[in-house]
């Protein structure tokens, strides 16, 4: 902390302080157990220190629909992997999501052409029974597989909804996916039923899916029903209309039309989502994440630490292949109105601000990416847009830098509870996140999610403070993996999160932990640089980089060179420029200003585009292993997998 707490850009008042659930919560904690936790840093102490005591009282305040949680809270608490959770409690994750006032709206959707789509919680209600009452006709049930190829459509809410009310496990990927992208993953679990639509809208342009379908049914071969949303608006409304083995989804929801909501409740540890990792070193990993884990650790990460209620209408600019929409949807568990939005967020025009404004959203998630864009390009949506009703920003998907925080406090809004947030997939939920009783510093992610052991350890795996290391968790915590799909022995499982440290999660971040309990995440720790045996994370050097007005977008790795590493940067400049010695010189003298001589880097190069994963992550990893001869597994994972080829073209160049 800088001296007199400069780098302080926001602070909750006395009244939100007191207002605020997780301080209800602290006093909730005190009553029953006779305390006098009086902040939330001996809140955190206590969550990590008596963790069973902790999620058991979580599950109290929360009020879980369920039976449970029964006597033992935990068995195997010293196991990691291995701990179970809550094993005498049967619960549903869907009954658990659609508890809210008949009249009340859960969800409301936007596409990026202005279609709009209302549901109350009665009418979703409603469609999840008659969906549910369909599914239940073609025989599915517990444990069975229902996938996703779908835009962020109310229909997939539904769909979700529906399956999970029946035990069954669901498991999504969004229509930008290729083929092969796909078939990677829903070929891994051997679905029964696939809903798709046949279409979708981005950045002006409408595309077809269905061809991408039926390719995608020729080689799922335990497919028994495909299901097609009418989204394009093609009129393909009922059978009759479309191909033979197509069902449409309208058709589907009126078989069950009728029907009584029914839940199947399970135990804690059943599976309720398949997730899986961006696959860009090999087939991807199939996740299995539990309905009681995802479900307690949501209402703990929504209520505690976004404050998120039945007054509030949570957005979060996502798509249905991203673990962020998972986290969205359960926001339907606090009984908040959950926002969706499909199409490009930039065109056309400001469309998310003007969103934020025309439904009076209070929580907005979105990228890191996102916001530094608005910056670039000049939106100023202080004054272009009313955002009274915004109370919370949310941000994820890679680091945000500290002139982003700037951005945000000048030119979106003054009096917000900024939080920048990590976790992953891994968890489907965050080890570092956004608390509304806690100052925001600049640059910074707020603090640990209550529960969490999070530390930062050293190469000797001591813990540190003030010191760059590995981010872990060293205790088991309700949102870890049950495994991963096809995976018996659990030796996959173990290799991608146990074998650092035994007996703690290693989670692949490079962190720095603060003497007051917050984060600085500096980026991947399979990406870090080591120029000269210093470790550098590149997030360092993004948050230079990306700042110039003539870079669109840059990516930077180590690449070995005669016996040491050397930085390597690449850079995507705006429309019509050339990266030249100018240019070059200006970046380099920034870096070394405003880093260290050991952050310059050797080599700038020019590129048309920087490779990313579909759900916009820069991919290191891929360049890198290019450019020391190695292959790139599967390029499938990349929204735009032709980039690759002007790295490969300079590998040459750069031996």
């Amino acid at each position: 902390m800088t001296a007199g707490g400069q780098d302080i850009l926001w602070q909750p008042s006395k009244d939100q302080v007191a207002a605020a659930r997780v301080t209800r919560f602290r006093e909730f904690v005190n009553q029953i157990h006779g305390l006098d936790l009086t902040d939330y840093e001996g809140l955190y102490q206590w969550s990590v220190e008596e963790a069973p005591e902790f999620w058991r009282a979580l599950w109290d305040y929360c009020q879980v629909v369920g039976d449970g949680p029964g006597a033992t809270v935990v068995e195997g608490f010293l196991r990691m992997p291995g701990a179970r959770w809550f094993p005498e409690a049967l619960l549903n994750y869907a009954e658990n999501l659609l508890q809210g006032r008949d009249a009340a709206e859960a969800i409301v959707f936007l596409n990026e052409r202005g279609d709009s789509t209302r549901l109350t919680f009665s009418q979703l209600r409603d469609q999840v029974a008659a969906f549910a009452s369909a599914l239940r006709s073609d025989g599915v049930g517990s444990g069975d597989r229902v996938v996703g190829f779908l835009p962020n459509l109310p229909q997939t809410v539904v769909a979700m909804l529906a399956t999970t009310s029946l035990g069954a496990i669901w498991s999504s990927c969004s229509p930008d996916f290729g083929v092969e992208g796909v078939l990677d993953r829903f070929s891994q679990i051997e679905p029964s039923v696939l809903v798709c639509a046949d279409g979708y809208f981005y950045g002006g342009k409408q595309h077809n899916s269905l061809a991408v379908v039926e390719l995608i049914r020729e080689r799922l071969k335990t497919l028994r029903r495909t299901l097609v949303v009418n989204y394009l608006g093609q009129g393909k409304n009922s059978d009759s209309s479309l191909a033979e083995g197509l069902t449409s989804f309208t058709d589907y929801l009126a078989q069950g039309a009728g029907a009584k909501l029914e839940f199947t409740r399970l135990p804690f540890d059943h599976p309720l989502f398949i997730m899986f990792s961006s696959g860009t070193t090999g087939l991807p990993k199939c996740m299995v994440h539990s309905a009681g884990g995802t479900l307690l650790q949501h209402l703990k990460e929504h209520r505690l630490h976004c404050d998120l209620g039945p007054d509030d209408r949570f957005f979060y600019f996502t798509t249905c292949g991203w673990m962020m929409w998972n986290w969205l949807v359960s926001g339907l568990a606090s009984d908040a109105t959950i926002m969706l939005y499909d199409g490009h967020p930039l065109k056309p025009g400001p469309i998310l601000w003007d969103y934020a404004q025309d439904e009076h959203l209070s929580i907005f998630g979105t990228s890191a990416k996102y916001l530094e864009t608005c910056h670039k390009l000049g939106l100023l949506p202080a004054r272009s847009h009313d955002l009274t009703s915004l109370r919370c920003l949310l941000s994820t998907g890679s680091p945000l830098a500290p002139e982003s925080f700037d951005y945000v406090y000048g030119e979106v809004k003054k009096d917000l509870q900024l939080s920048s947030i990590s976790g992953g997939t891994d968890i489907i939920s965050c080890f570092v996140l956004g608390n509304p009783v806690l100052p925001v510093h600049r640059g910074r992610l707020q603090c640990r999610g209550l529960g969490m052991k999070v530390e930062v350890f050293n190469s000797d795996a001591q813990p540190v403070v003030g010191e760059k290391g590995e981010l872990v968790c060293s205790a088991p915590f309700v949102s870890m993996p049950t495994g991963f799909w096809n995976d018996p022995k659990g030796s996959r499982y173990h290799q991608a999160y146990f074998d650092r440290f035994e007996n703690i999660w290693c989670h692949g971040d490079f962190a720095e932990l603060t003497s007051d309990g917050g984060m600085i995440i500096h980026g991947r720790s399979d990406t870090v640089l080591n120029p000269g045996g210093v470790r550098i994370g590149t997030a360092e050097i993004y948050r230079v980089v990306d700042r110039f007005a003539e870079v669109t977008e840059s990516l930077v790795v180590g690449q070995s060179h005669q016996g040491d590493v050397r930085v390597v940067l690449f850079v995507a400049l705006r429309e019509g420029l050339t990266l030249g010695p100018d240019l070059e010189t200006r970046l380099r003298h920034r870096i070394r200003a405003e880093e260290t001589p050991r952050h310059v880097p050797a080599v700038i190069r020019q590129v048309p585009a920087i490779p990313r994963t579909i759900s916009g992550k820069i991919v290191e990893l891929a360049v890198r292993n290019i450019l020391h001869g190695l292959p790139v597994e599967n390029s499938e994972a990349l929204a735009n997998p032709e980039s690759l080829a002007y790295f490969s073209n300079m590998v040459a160049e750069l031996s």
